[in-house]
């Protein structure tokens, strides 16, 4: 079964508003694992606008499931994920100003580096993502680096959904069986939601892990987090 891991930054976001404890990120991680969720996926930034490093720290020995920790490979964040020693770490290319990912990683263009990053996380023991779109000559040069798993960026599928659900996915589903005969595993994320995670995930004939964050949090204004919980893990257990 693909596993949904729950990025929990907009809880941040909102808890930095208003510069106190509330809502509480810890007590959400723990609520939504306890809700069902198989994972917790942060993106800490170098400004901290939503999960701060502080929170990486504390959410460790809490998360038991998966703890997934993406960024961007800076030194910076290169120290904080081998102090931590997450399950995963989610390689993505944006830049500190960027507000979300918009893209994913040229590999061929950053071999050299991407190749020395993953050897320095399979070394500690943490297993590697790197974040990449649907070009399955890119995906193939990702998996010459050595790491273990890609994450698709989504965003491109979700924008063209409505007009053509099986169009939108089509090259997902080449590029899930891409990876998959280049011996990778498949992760996807970026605006997953529930009008259109069940139609992605009977799509892809390979896909491990979701990670969705903003839309679910919105969900879960509306639905409560049990409701929106329950009902993201419906749409994963579609029969392929």
């Amino acid at each position: 079964m693909t596993q949904l891991s729950v990025n929990i930054n907009k809880v941040a976001t909102l808890r930095n508003a208003r510069g106190e404890n509330m809502p509480d990120v810890q007590r959400f991680a723990t609520e939504c694992e306890l809700l069902g969720a198989n994972g917790i996926t942060v993106h800490p930034r170098p400004d901290e606008r939503h999960i701060r490093h502080s929170d990486v720290f504390l959410l460790r020995p809490l998360v038991k499931t998966e703890f997934n920790i993406e960024g961007y490979p800076s030194p910076e964040f290169m120290d904080l994920v081998l102090k931590v020693k997450p399950e995963q770490v989610t390689l993505v290319p944006d830049s500190p100003e960027d507000l979300t990912s918009h893209e994913g990683w040229d590999v061929r263009a950053n071999m050299e580096f991407l190749t020395g990053i993953v050897d320095t996380l399979r070394d500690a023991g943490i297993r590697t993502s790197i974040f990449v779109g649907t070009d399955t000559d890119n995906i193939k040069a990702a998996a010459a680096t050595g790491t273990d798993r890609i994450e698709l960026y989504t965003k491109p599928y979700v924008d063209n959904y409505a007009r053509n659900p099986e169009e939108a996915v089509a090259p997902f589903v080449e590029a899930s069986r891409a990876a998959h005969r280049a011996g990778l595993g498949v992760n996807a994320g970026h605006d997953l939601n529930l009008e259109n995670l069940e139609y992605f995930h009977k799509s892809l004939p390979y896909l491990n892990e979701v990670s969705i964050g903003h839309s679910l949090i919105s969900d879960a204004l509306y639905l409560g987090l049990a409701e929106t919980i329950r009902r993201y893990k419906e749409c994963l257990k579609t029969t392929k």
